[in-house]
């Protein structure tokens, strides 16, 4: 799943994934880097850095308009 993620949001920009563990992360091309080494996606959230297992995600969708 780590190379679909990674494939996907470098095509949208933008993309919503699910861990195993049932939490969500919203990912953007500006604050994410991938380490295809050890296939970890690191997220820098300002206050905090996320370090997530890429092939623990099992699920993900494009977030492409907020609700009213």
């Amino acid at each position: 799943m780590y190379k679909l993620v990674k494939e996907t949001l470098q095509k949208t920009g933008e993309l919503m994934i699910k861990m195993s563990d049932g939490e969500t992360f919203e990912l953007h091309l500006h604050n994410v880097k991938f380490h295809d080494d050890k296939e970890l996606i690191e997220i820098d959230g300002g206050d905090e850095t996320y370090w997530l297992n890429g092939n623990e995600v099992i699920y993900m969708w494009i977030h492409r308009h907020a609700k009213e």
